[in-house]
């Protein structure tokens, strides 16, 4: 079982969602040096503060309930990885991870709120945790999840609807500075992630300081997708406690029995992949309107130009109106690196 000491460093993809956080931890995962989780985000710091325990008692907590449930011991894979974008809005809880690995590494992802927000509405949408289908309603609905209300029974984090912060940038990237050190941080732009993977990739291994690899795939895996009906997506991805709890205790039946493929709890799974296949389509994005986008903008205008300056580019294009596309994304981190890769061929 593997433990702190198997470990040189780690990298952490700490976000923000939807931002080419999948495109960044498929290029670590690709590495024969870096041991990635069973799982792309475990988000155990975010879950847990740890900042109170001891050294000791943290390197215990860490390798029973985080190294040990995520990570398969591999003596050649002394870099370990860690894809949770939870970990930019709780920078502080990523402390102990200096205490356990001083050399680990932070890399974020951001990207133009215009196009991010409606992505992420999207894959919210998506996995089960939003209830309301239109972007332009679920913005509007935040001062009332903010004060907790119309909360959805399925939304496992109600921070996850806060569309007001989720793209508050600066704020949080200044906290996470603050924390781990700038020089243990590297930022990397939605912009130029899809524009020149090739690039990022180099730069990202440069920054972690790892050999590039020949032949590291940067095709797109993760496009977004929208549903016919979100009732039954909530339904297949969040069920009730009652569904849950039955087939927790069907599966530990079957724990002690010899599995086979006819069995329940088989054929429930398998019909449940086939309806989310089902469900799952691809349709057009969705315009924001002019007023809509305008609201966004200056929402976030003094967040984007503090991230500015802390980058020290200029990212007023992003809340211009020709700056972003007139198009909600609906979620394709890696639309654009299939037509970079045809570029290039």
């Amino acid at each position: 079982m593997p433990k702190v000491d198997d470990f040189d460093r780690f990298v952490f993809i700490v976000g923000a969602p939807r931002c080419g956080t999948t495109t960044l931890s498929r290029f670590l995962k690709q590495h024969p040096a870096i041991n990635f989780p069973v799982i792309k985000e475990p988000h155990f710091f975010a879950q847990n503060d740890l900042r109170a325990l001891s050294n000791g008692e943290l390197k215990d907590r860490v390798e029973a309930d985080y190294l040990q449930r995520f990570f398969r011991a591999d003596p050649d894979r002394r870099v370990g990885a860690d894809g949770s974008v939870t970990y930019l809005y709780k920078p502080e809880q990523l402390e102990p991870v200096l205490r356990l690995w001083p050399e680990s590494r932070f890399v974020i992802a951001l990207r133009n709120p215009l196009t991010m927000l409606p992505s992420l509405h999207s894959r919210l949408i998506y996995v089960g945790e939003e209830t309301i289908p239109n972007f332009a309603d679920a913005w509007a609905a935040v001062p009332d999840r903010a004060a907790g209300r119309r909360i959805p029974r399925t939304c496992t984090d109600p921070r996850l609807l806060r569309y007001d912060e989720a793209a508050r940038f600066s704020t949080y990237v200044e906290r996470l500075f603050a924390v781990v050190g700038r020089e243990r941080c590297q930022v990397v732009l939605f912009d130029d992630l899809t524009a020149h993977p090739a690039e990022q990739y180099r730069r990202l291994m440069k920054f972690i300081e790892l050999e590039p690899q020949e032949g590291t795939d940067f095709a797109p895996r993760r496009p977004g997708h929208s549903v016919r009906f979100p009732w039954l997506q909530r339904m297949l991805k969040r069920p009730p406690r009652a569904i849950t709890e039955h087939l927790a205790a069907e599966f530990e039946k079957q724990l002690t029995q010899d599995s086979t493929g006819d069995k329940p709890l088989g054929k429930i799974m398998s019909l449940r992949k086939r309806l989310l296949r089902w469900n799952r389509v691809s349709r057009p994005p969705v315009p924001l309107s002019a007023a809509l986008r305008n609201e966004i903008s200056i929402h976030f205008k003094d967040e984007i130009e503090r991230l500015g300056g802390l980058l020290g580019r200029d990212l007023s294009h992003w809340l211009q109106p020709g700056g972003a596309s007139s198009a909600a994304t609906n979620g394709n981190d890696d639309g654009q690196v299939r037509r970079e890769l045809a570029a290039q061929k």
